[in-house]
């Protein structure tokens, strides 16, 4: 088991790179987190909702995902509390003492989960979340040393020297936990820069004052190039920026409950692509293509961007010819009309959109969560250059839109919801007006040529020559899941992790 100092010391990235580093090396291995809080989630084969990150570590032991690898994902709702997800599908929406008091009931699924994984799988990479020495929060424990120690997992303690004072937080960590210390055989410490043998003196004492040794120190990473777990990785400044800068700029609306922001990463990898976070007014205006994501909360987020008149801006944009395009929440926000009639998300019954799409939507009790494929319908595949690949994709929304639908035609492959009743059968899906368009398939800039299409059309309009792009979106990310593998095994010594499995 990978533990962590805090949140973001790397527990994420380093399940990723261990279950690929053991995939190669021939084992059957999984990885395994009891709860998972974020807003980046993916869906599995058969329609159940986990986190992203487990999806990429399933992705690095070259295993199809599933519900069992993350049988508890909180997903935050703003002040109504959090929208709980068991074993794929929505459970409830709770505030933090309601999930606590439910304390029995998650803790008997994510036992249920990891024995039904375990039984599949010679060794399981198991990731901790946030820290294991929240004194206030060891009674209410799942996900930490009370799983550690249903699995006997040994636990690694990975630490960021990159926020200062991790030494102080490695042995604060042991000492907080006290007895339960004892599950935890090593260290790691992520994110260094600089000079190594200036920072031995420190792993010497470290081992000294807690008899457990430092068996890896893994450098600072630039560009690693591989979607991030949730909203922190957009930092708490007005835009991030993923890419210097290129001919074509992309800015994506930096929303306050941002969810599935990794549907962008693709764009990365385009030669010709700059793509910015921003709430910036000037940044929106002057962008090739504004993009409005998904939100956890649709209608919060569209008041807030009507609350700082960023809604004027984005039309601004539409009128100048700039693309817009609404992905998921920001598809329903770009409609006319937002009808909440059992108040989901807020106490507004009725919510204008931002109307430059013709259509409406409503919010239902029940969740649409299933892969799908499709393709682009009618005359948009001339403007996308003859763009005709088969899409994939997959969706995850509470409301269902109606008006003028029809962009793609899409088959729903999978559902955890009654939402979807035929899976074989054709629906239509997405909107478009003139150079405003929306659709709920998450992932869809992930198929590459529909991907080229879109930067193309984009270079047409600005007089630019199309370009031939070779970029295979999929092939990049295992490249990057691979050099990450390659630099934690230079830097961690796999001998001591080896003898720490048992293996």
């Amino acid at each position: 088991m990978i533990q962590g100092t805090g949140s973001g010391a790397g527990k994420s990235l380093l399940v990723t790179a261990l279950c690929r580093i053991f995939k190669d090396s021939r084992l059957n291995v999984a990885p395994f987190k009891a709860q998972n809080m974020a807003l980046n989630s993916y869906i599995t084969l058969k329609g159940g909702e986990i986190g992203r990150a487990q999806a990429l570590q399933a992705e690095a032991a070259k295993i199809k995902p599933t519900v069992d690898m993350n049988p508890i994902l909180l997903k935050a709702s703003g002040e109504a509390g959090s929208q709980v997800i068991i074993h794929g599908k929505v459970h409830s929406i709770m505030k933090a003492r309601e999930y606590y008091a439910f304390k029995k009931e998650a803790w008997d699924a994510v036992k249920a989960s990891f024995d039904r994984l375990s039984k599949k799988h010679g060794l399981i990479i198991m990731e901790g979340a946030g820290s294991p020495a929240e004194i206030n929060l060891m009674d209410v424990d799942i996900v930490n040393m009370s799983i550690a120690k249903h699995a006997k997992a040994p636990v690694i303690l990975v630490g960021d020297i990159d926020k200062g004072g991790v030494f102080a937080s490695l042995y604060g960590t042991v000492k907080l936990l006290s007895k339960d210390s004892r599950h935890i055989k090593a260290y790691v410490i992520n994110k260094f820069r600089g000079d190594l043998s200036i920072l031995k003196p420190g792993l010497e004492m470290i081992h000294d004052k807690t008899g457990k040794p430092v068996i890896g120190v893994l450098p600072y990473i630039n560009n690693i190039d591989l979607p991030e777990e949730d909203g922190l990785a957009l930092c708490h400044g007005s835009q991030f920026t993923v890419h210097g800068s290129r001919e074509i700029k992309i800015v994506v609306v930096r929303l306050q409950y941002i969810s599935n922001f990794t549907d962008f990463d693709p764009f990365m990898y385009e030669p010709d692509v700059e793509i910015i976070y921003s709430r910036n007014t000037a940044e929106i205006e002057n962008a090739d293509m504004v993009i409005i994501p998904g939100s956890k909360n649709t209608v919060k987020d569209l008041m807030f961007l009507k609350e700082i008149a960023l809604d004027k801006s984005i039309k601004k944009a539409y009128a100048k010819g700039i693309q817009i395009m609404g992905m998921c929440g920001g598809y329903q926000m770009l409609g006319k009309k937002i009808y909440d009639p059992h108040g989901i998300e807020s106490p507004y019954k009725e919510v204008d959109g931002l109307g430059l799409l013709n259509i409406e939507t409503t919010f239902k009790k029940e969740k649409t969560t299933c892969q799908v494929e499709g393709e682009v319908n009618g005359e948009w595949v001339n403007r996308l250059m003859g763009v005709n690949e088969k899409l994939k994709g997959y969706e995850i929304h509470m409301g269902i839109s109606k008006g003028d639908i029809g962009l793609f035609k899409v088959r729903r492959l999978s559902s955890n919801s009654s939402v979807v009743t035929r899976h074989s059968s054709l629906i239509l899906d997405g909107s478009i007006n003139g150079n405003c368009w929306g659709t709920y398939i998450h992932g869809i800039f992930e198929n590459d040529s529909f991907r080229r299409g879109i930067i193309n059309s984009i270079r047409e309009q600005r007089e630019l020559s199309p370009i031939d792009s070779t970029i295979k979106y999929s092939k990049m990310k295992e490249k990057a899941i691979d050099n990450l593998a390659d630099i934690v095994k230079q830097n961690l010594d796999m001998d001591s992790i080896n003898r720490i499995i048992g293996l």
